[in-house]
């Protein structure tokens, strides 16, 4: 069947590859710093400027800088250039599209989460929640900085995803089936994402001499309560694994999104030897890095999966258009 005799009007594009392009980059380049950032937890380098922001230590230049201060203000200097590209994205997103253009929604998700993102790190050095500090509130504000991330990442995604599409990037022109079930696996994923960050933490402030000792520091009633909790990282990530996996096998199995289903599949058992060898390893920084940029990577294709079989064009159903979930409909 040719792309006349669909029953929706194919979307034409009203922008031009280098904007696609562009997202894509923003994207990347979000991800790099994020990793960054974990690279100043891990090395309890955050206190590297002082209690000072946006300035490093009261002044602008450096002389004679610690490393905990230059990996600090690398940090800051590449999140404020992730500031000026997403500010970029927005505008160039803006001026290129048509008003209904679903990236238009997106980007302006992005650029809120950007600075979401700036204020929740300001506040963590601005508080003294960095470096070696262990109270309860640090954990609260790294899991906010954490969730806030992952849905800054979902929303860069999705406006380069709804960018790549060659129809079905219109509001009013597509329709949404399956939502709860995709929400659910969403969130759950979020979760595994959050607890892995009080768990990296725990490793940072109360590093072990060896995995029995390690094992041990999870069940002692004596240990510090990052400690106690540490198991939940796992358990939730069986948890949500086993969903993602009855997610795809029953729903983004067949026609065009098999291969990203196989890909995201991959991902996943990749993260679970990561994990294992961060374990093993008692989670050096390079480990915990990989660790991180394998779950970025999983989340990313996540989102990008479920954009595929949860907002489709209108009319699309599985014998035309080769998508799954076009039995389903949201309530």
């Amino acid at each position: 069947m040719t792309t006349s005799a669909l029953p929706f009007p194919a979307a034409r594009e009203d922008h031009s590859k280098g904007v696609q392009r562009f997202a894509w980059l923003v994207l990347i380049y979000n991800v790099a710093v994020i990793l960054w950032g974990s690279i100043v937890r891990a090395t309890g380098s955050g206190a590297g400027c002082g209690e000072h922001w946006p300035l490093c230590n009261g002044t602008v230049m450096q002389h004679s800088p610690r490393i905990e201060t230059i990996i600090e203000l690398t940090h800051r200097v590449t999140s404020g250039i992730a500031l000026v590209a997403m500010l970029a994205l927005l505008a160039w997103t803006f001026a290129s599209t048509a008003k209904r253009h679903l990236a238009r929604f997106f980007v302006t998700a992005a650029a809120v989460l950007t600075f979401n993102e700036a204020l929740l790190g300001a506040l963590l050095v601005l508080l003294g929640k960095v470096a070696h500090d262990q109270s309860a509130s640090r954990a609260v504000y790294l899991s906010l900085h954490l969730a806030n991330t992952l849905l800054l990442l979902a929303a860069l995604t999705l406006t380069a995803h709804f960018f790549s599409r060659d129809r079905g990037f219109m509001r009013g022109s597509v329709e949404y089936r399956a939502q709860s079930v995709a929400s659910i696996g969403l969130l759950a994923t979020l979760f595994v994402g959050v607890s892995g960050s009080l768990a990296a933490l725990g490793d940072t402030l109360f590093p072990a001499t060896s995995l029995g000792a390690a094992l041990a520091q999870d069940f002692s009633a004596k240990s510090a309560w990052l400690l106690r909790i540490r198991w939940l990282h796992p358990s939730l990530g069986f948890l949500a694994g086993a969903f993602i996996c009855w997610l795809i096998f029953t729903s983004a199995w067949r026609g065009r999104s098999r291969g990203l289903a196989i890909g995201v599949v991959g991902l996943l058992a990749l993260q679970y030897l990561l994990g294992l060898a961060d374990v093993a390893l008692l989670a050096p920084t390079w480990m915990q890095i990989v660790h991180l940029l394998g779950a970025d990577l999983l989340w990313i294709a996540l989102v990008v999966l479920t954009a595929r079989v949860c907002i489709v064009p209108i009319g699309c159903t599985e014998s035309i258009c080769h998508l799954p979930f076009a039995g389903l409909r949201s309530k």
